[in-house]
């Protein structure tokens, strides 16, 4: 009996997760018989309370690619502090290749105004109210990439407190 509990416990933590397909892309590799055809998919993963991560994965057929693509996803996850409206602490930069992508807090009610990738990774991290916009390149894969980048350098006002070694009050004042 508590083997079957345990394998419904792991059923229902693989459950929360949601997966999302960015792009799919057909690539080919030239080889001395020719050129050999793979697929390259980006996936989103996330819980929507604050983990998500991107992954890549290559792949003879699609659903491989998309396999692999979660996998990865799921070794590369982030901590996304989140604010009592869903929001972002503070207002944040992250870059990824050639991407760069500007994310501020809202107010609650704004939604998520952002767009391609962004969106997705902001979305399935758990973010209800965010302003983004999306720099440089239109590459998806950059642009989740610099997603990820911003939210891992976002601190909550406690944890910065902390290394200032005061209280929080006193970061307002």
């Amino acid at each position: 009996m508590a083997k079957d509990r345990k394998k419904a416990k792991a059923r229902e933590k693989e459950a929360d997760w949601q997966e999302r397909v960015v792009q799919i892309k057909r690539v080919t590799k030239v080889v001395k018989g020719g050129k050999k055809l793979s697929f390259r998919a980006v996936v989103i993963v996330g819980n929507e309370r604050g983990q998500v991560g991107v992954g890549v994965g290559k792949a003879a057929d699609v659903i491989g690619a998309v396999k692999k693509g979660v996998a990865d996803g799921k070794k590369h996850l982030v901590d996304v502090p989140l604010t009592k409206n869903n929001s972002i602490p503070h207002p944040t930069t992250g870059e990824g290749g050639g991407a760069k992508v500007m994310m501020r807090p809202a107010a609650p009610g704004t939604g998520v105004i952002a767009g391609g990738s962004v969106r997705t990774v902001l979305e399935l991290a758990g973010v209800k109210n965010v302003l983004a916009k999306q720099l440089g390149s239109d590459n998806p894969l950059n642009n989740a990439r610099a997603t990820v980048d911003a939210l891992e350098t976002l601190r909550t006002f406690s944890e910065v407190a902390e290394e200032r070694g005061i209280p929080v009050e006193n970061l307002y004042a």
